[in-house]
C-alpha cells in the first residue's frame, strides 16, 4: 500500500501533473494545503494555473486535503473538496499519520499534537522547506513544496512498506529513505 505526500502546490500545474505521474500507483494522497492560490509572499510560479490545477485535481476521491493558509472557500467551491479541516488523524497500514498544514504552531507543539493523537508520524507542510527526521519518538515529514521551494528543489513524498521516501521532483530521484 502506498501513500502519498505532497504540498504547497500554489497553482503550479505542471509540477502537480508531474508528481501525480510519479504517484499514479498510490492508495491515497494527502495535500497538505495551500492549493491554489500562490499567495502574497510568494512569486507567481511560472507554471501557475489554478483553473487548469482545478481541473486536474477536481472529483478526485483519492485526494484529501488539509486547508492551508492560503486556501480559501471559494477553492474549496471550485475543487468541490473538503478544505475545511486545519487537521486529520488517518491510519494507513497499521501506522496513524497526523496532517496539518503547519502554520499556526510549532513544530514542538504539532509533535505533541500527533502524540496525543496516538500517531508514529506527522507531516506538515507551510515552509516549502524538506524536512525527514525522527524527533521525540516521532517521525516529522515536510515534503516541501511541489512549485515554490525554498531550499532550492520540488520535492514530495510518499509511504509504503514501512518506510517513508523523500523524493526530489525536479531529477524524479530519492533524496532520503526512513525506515519505520
Amino acid at each position: 500500500m502506498k501513500l502519498g505526500f505532497i504540498s504547497d502546490t500554489h497553482g503550479g500545474y505542471e509540477n502537480v501533473v508531474q508528481v501525480l505521474k510519479l504517484l499514479k500507483d498510490s492508495d491515497q494522497i494527502c495535500h497538505l494545503g495551500d492549493v491554489l492560490y500562490h499567495g502574497p509572499r510568494n512569486n507567481i510560479p511560472t507554471t501557475y494555473n489554478p483553473k487548469k490545477l482545478v481541473d486536474t485535481l477536481k472529483g478526485r476521491s483519492d485526494i484529501i486535503y488539509v486547508r492551508g493558509n492560503c486556501d480559501a472557500d471559494v477553492d474549496e467551491t471550485v475543487l468541490e473538496q473538503d478544505l475545511s479541516s486545519k487537521s486529520r488523524v488517518i491510519t494507513f497500514d497499521n501506522y496513524k499519520f497526523f496532517l496539518v498544514h503547519g502554520y499556526e504552531e510549532t513544530e514542538e507543539e504539532r509533535i505533541q499534537l500527533a502524540k496525543k493523537h496516538g500517531c508514529q508520524v506527522v507531516i506538515s507542510g507551510h515552509t516549502h522547506v524538506k524536512v525527514l527526521k525522527e524527533q521525540d519518538g516521532i517521525i516529522v515529514l515536510n515534503p516541501g513544496s511541489t512549485t515554490i521551494p525554498k531550499d532550492g528543489t520540488t520535492s514530495f513524498a510518499f509511504y509504503e512498506n514501512g518506510q517513508i521516501e523523500l523524493w526530489d521532483l525536479d531529477s524524479e530521484s530519492v533524496i532520503k529513505i526512513f525506515k519505520l
